[in-house]
């Protein structure tokens, strides 16, 4: 006896604990566009993405092209202290005088000198015009694999939205079975007061709600982990709470057959091989630069002033110059030995390599679009096959429900029944979110992914 009012206990407290967490106030609803919209702004990888960009984008500027001038100035000042002492020989005529030795001392030469010189390359071969049109195709190149990141980033942020919706329908579902389980109860226990039914059934109604209570808390536990996971893909607090969106609309086929065809011209991995094999390219014609002669001119102003000191035989001194010098120059190497044909050879290698990969990549696009297409395909089938099930195995719950009250069926075959229904209730849930998973998976090999409401 103490044995079964402990079981009532604990299924009491059970079903106290989850009528309490039914009744909290409802979450705020964080839809598919405002979770983009999160990750979009605080995704790290998304951020260290457009910082990358952002360094293509500095390179491929102006100021890094080598078509600017170089202009420097130089300055410096010396100075320069000496002692000197200046002694005379004997006189050649015994009456003169010896003269006296002449000392100077902390004697001061001062120097100063300022010069601004120019440097510009006339013509170096069009290297530098091929290396500025290479820097910003490697800037085209940073924006797609920027763009890569952030679809990819995208998909793998819908999947676990779409799996937080899941299993709030799991929940939703689990909590329905719990409460059809609490009316058996109920009922039976009238049952058994005026004897139409054995203490067996009674039993069985509270192991059945034990159950699914245990199916609760674990379902609730799970969604509350996936909710943290999705939070660390926006990059917030762990603890926010939130519900989600469990609407799901599928795309229409003409609409599909349209993105299919743009295939080419809008998949990333397409766009990203044909920027390489473009760099690739730019890189032969640096390379036949080298080749040719280089054409410079130069150009500086200086400015000299020295302030000589006293000294034995002439007073002090302040000379002060200026120069002004242009030149031009022309550099030739008419045979580097061979680094610059090595070089070229290299990058036509290269580039047959870049079409290599290119011809690789389409071949392995075409099938990842056919995947795709066909996992779409097979997902939506699949769902409205799940779809019928549910209605089918909700008539027949429906009706063992009223035969369970009329006393037409047992306990067994009514659970039976309620765990049909919750099973292709769930299976239906998968279905659906892995149908709409599917179709976000396709629209990113379609390129289109972007460009579409969520």
């Amino acid at each position: 006896m103490r044995r079964n009012s402990r079981y009532v206990m604990l299924v009491f407290v059970v079903l106290a604990f989850a009528k309490a967490y039914s009744q909290q106030t409802p979450l705020p609803i964080l839809s598919r566009e405002e979770a983009k919209s999160l990750m979009l702004q605080n995704n790290y990888g998304i951020q260290i993405a457009e910082n990358e960009e952002n360094i293509a984008e500095n390179n491929q500027s102006l100021l890094n092209s080598g078509y600017l001038p170089i202009l420097q100035g130089t300055a410096g000042a010396d100075i320069d202290e000496t002692d000197s002492r200046t002694e005379f020989g004997s006189p050649n005529d015994p009456a003169d005088e010896r003269r006296d030795p002449i000392v100077i001392n902390d004697a001061e030469t001062r120097t100063y000198n300022a010069a601004i010189a120019l440097n510009y390359t006339l013509f170096d071969g069009l290297g530098r015009l091929y290396n500025f049109k290479r820097l910003k195709e490697q800037y085209n190149l940073s924006q797609l694999q920027a763009r890569e990141t952030i679809e990819n980033t995208t998909v793998q942020l819908m999947s676990v939205y779409l799996e937080v919706a899941r299993l709030t329908e799991n929940l939703n579902v689990l909590n329905e079975t719990l409460d059809v389980s609490k009316n058996r109860l109920t009922r039976v226990e009238y049952q058994f007061d005026y004897g139409q039914v054995s203490k067996l059934e009674v039993l069985n109604a509270k192991v059945d709600i034990n159950t699914d209570s245990v199916n609760v808390l674990n379902a609730r536990q799970q969604l509350e982990n996936t909710k943290r996971d999705l939070n660390v893909i926006l990059n917030r607090e762990l603890a926010v709470s939130f519900a989600v969106d469990t609407t799901v609309t599928l795309m229409n086929e003409l609409r599909l057959e349209s993105l299919l065809n743009q295939v080419n011209e809008n998949n990333v991995r397409l766009l990203q091989t044909a920027s390489n094999v473009q760099i690739s390219d730019y890189d032969i014609k640096t390379a036949r630069a080298l080749m040719l002669p280089r054409v410079g001119l130069t150009g500086s102003y200086g400015w000299n002033r020295q302030e000589n000191p006293q000294g034995p035989f002439f007073p002090s001194n302040t000379r002060q110059s200026t120069s002004l010098r242009i030149g031009a120059s022309l550099t030739w190497d008419i045979f580097d030995g061979g680094l610059s044909i090595t070089g070229i050879r290299n990058s036509k290698i290269a580039y047959e390599n870049e079409i290599l990969f290119k011809k690789q990549v389409e071949q392995e696009v075409d099938r990842d679009v056919a995947n795709a297409l066909g996992n779409y395909r097979n997902a939506v089938a699949v769902f409205e096959l799940q779809e019928q099930n549910v209605i089918t195995n909700t008539n027949n719950f429906e009706r063992t429900e009223e035969q369970f009250k009329l006393g037409q069926v047992n306990s067994v075959e009514f659970r039976q029944a309620q765990i049909n229904l919750l099973n292709a209730e769930t299976s239906r849930n998968l279905a659906k979110y892995d149908a709409k998973l599917a179709e976000y998976q396709l629209l990113q090999f379609t390129g289109q992914l972007l460009n579409i409401v969520l």
